[in-house]
């Protein structure tokens, strides 16, 4: 095959199809389930900790900034929901790129997933300890300043690693050790795992319904008089936000519509999990949906509420909701949106390990990574290498880096993934329409076309220039590594399982 052939050589989809009726790992999820999984990782790390810049940067029009980005994020969610029913296989956007788009998009795909699932994980993290530690220190207990948070002393350019500091550095152990253990309880099973998951996405969304009807006391209509303060923005590439690093604000509807998309990323991890779930074709469509429904009502009712209850002005960037419902002098509110957060961290934690778990174990089995990373522990069924090598390697970030700069890098790889996901729809309605689908995406090509319009919108007029030169080089260090190995090592053709006794009880894949 030519050099241009094995760019664009795709899997073939009879063969993903028969790949994804076999029991390999542990079908024991139900729509249900993954509705509260697609929740477990958009409630928690984004409307907790970030509505308060929002409302900063965009006044009361922050609504119409949620209703955007939960638009950009529905086109998309239609578009998983059919390739998810049509392909019932692990791997999200990046097995429907193969299948569709090719090697070399597939990759793109699989790494700029690496920004949704695994990045975003260690600010989260960051987060609970935060909030843990106030907890501690409600009871006296303060940890050493070395300990309570993560500031890496590099003493120059990050890459001169022979210029750090670490002795007058600072770890966060509490972030560190809860990604550890999170790990772990990924490890011993996704029964397991979606067991504790439902819990915490119980609790956070607990939470926020107490303070949208507590805080309904405190609302003033009048806070919403002056609606669009900062503008709308969104007519000059990279607007919005200067630089993403640096501590200024971002300002205008658009520029806030791509903050807070973090908040909607994670619907789409219940694709993730299609080869765990009984039913994927029907479970599949109705976890993305209904996440997304269930998450978009939620966070625009949270932001009415919140500028109802404390103009603009006024709403401090750090525990937004608690100081908004501190007029009414009730300490047993405020501790439960503590223990929101607490459970809508470690949901959003636990959920984007369990997705950044999956897609390296279908880029391992594809060759894309070595294959001795998709081991399968033989008795928990679960994907034990690739989950531990995720748990470390998050648990290391959240350790030495204050990742929540990062926002935005995160943002513009779940944007890439869904432009690709709408072009794949389009793809395979025009090459493989005979395909059966048991969910069809209203409005082709409309939606599809407003679902990659939109997202690139979001990303080329709300994100920074800075977002783009760092996402741009971590691709290109990307794009080296699949040059080195998986472009040779993988063949789309030849994706068939075959059992080989290993002494662990796996299957691998050639």
């Amino acid at each position: 095959m030519s050099f241009l052939g094995r760019l664009v050589a795709t899997t073939n989809l009879e063969q993903l199809r028969a790949l994804g009726s076999r029991k390999i790992l542990r079908r024991a999820l139900s729509g249900r389930d993954l509705i509260a999984i697609g929740l477990g990782t958009m409630i928690g790390g984004g409307i907790f900790t970030t509505v308060g810049t929002a409302v900063k940067g965009a006044g009361p029009a922050v609504i119409v900034s949620y209703i955007l980005a939960g638009l950009t994020s529905f086109f998309a969610a239609l578009s998983y929901a059919e390739l998810g029913s049509m392909v019932p296989i692990a791997g999200s956007a990046y097995t429907y790129a193969y299948a569709t788009l090719g090697k070399l998009v597939a990759w793109i795909i699989g790494f700029a997933l690496i920004f949704e699932y695994g990045i975003s994980a260690a600010p989260v993290a960051q987060q609970f300890s935060a909030t843990f530690q106030d907890v501690l220190r409600a009871f006296h207990i303060v940890l050493p300043a070395s300990a309570q948070a993560s500031n890496l002393v590099m003493g120059g350019p990050w890459w001169q690693f022979w210029r750090w500091d670490l002795l007058h550095s600072q770890y966060d152990v509490i972030a560190a050790t809860f990604i550890i253990l999170l790990s772990l309880l990924l490890s011993v099973g996704i029964r397991e795992s979606a067991t504790t998951n439902n819990f915490f996405v119980v609790l956070k969304i607990g939470a926020l319904l107490v303070f949208i009807v507590a805080g309904i006391a405190l609302f003033h209509a009048a806070n919403f008089a002056d609606f669009n303060p900062m503008g709308w923005g969104g007519l000059l590439p990279f607007g919005g936000m200067a630089d993403y690093s640096s501590s200024a604000q971002p300002y205008g509807i658009v520029a806030i519509g791509a903050y807070v998309f973090f908040s909607y990323i994670g619907f789409d991890t219940a694709t993730t999990t299609a080869e765990e779930c009984r039913n994927p074709q029907r479970d599949i469509p109705v976890g993305v949906i209904g996440s997304l429904a269930i998450g978009t009502l939620l966070y625009c009712s949270t932001a009415i509420v919140l500028v109802g209850a404390v103009p603009w002005r006024s709403v401090p960037v750090k525990d937004p909701l608690v100081t908004a419902l501190a007029p009414l002098h009730i300490p047993v509110v405020s501790w439960i949106i503590t223990v929101g957060v607490l459970a809508g961290t470690t949901s959003v934690a636990l959920a984007s390990l369990l997705g950044q778990s999956r897609i390296f174990y279908v880029m391992a089995r594809d060759k894309m990574l070595p294959k001795a990373v998709s081991l399968v522990h033989p008795r928990f069924k679960t994907p034990i290498v690739t989950t531990m090598i995720t748990g470390v390697a998050v648990a290391f970030l959240a350790l030495i880096l204050p990742l929540n700069q990062l926002l935005n890098l995160v943002n513009i790889g779940t944007l890439v993934a869904f432009s690709v996901v709408c072009a794949g729809v389009l793809y395979l309605r025009a090459k493989r329409p005979e395909i059966p689908r048991a969910f069809r995406v209203p409005f082709v090509p409309l939606f599809p076309v407003l679902g990659i319009v939109l997202s690139l919108y979001l990303a080329v007029f709300g994100l920074s220039r800075m977002t783009w030169e760092w996402f741009t080089g971590a691709l290109i260090v990307g794009l080296v590594f699949f040059f080195s190995y998986g472009f040779w090592k993988s063949d789309p053709a030849q994706i068939k399982p075959v059992e080989e006794p290993t002494g662990l009880g796996e299957e691998v894949f050639r």
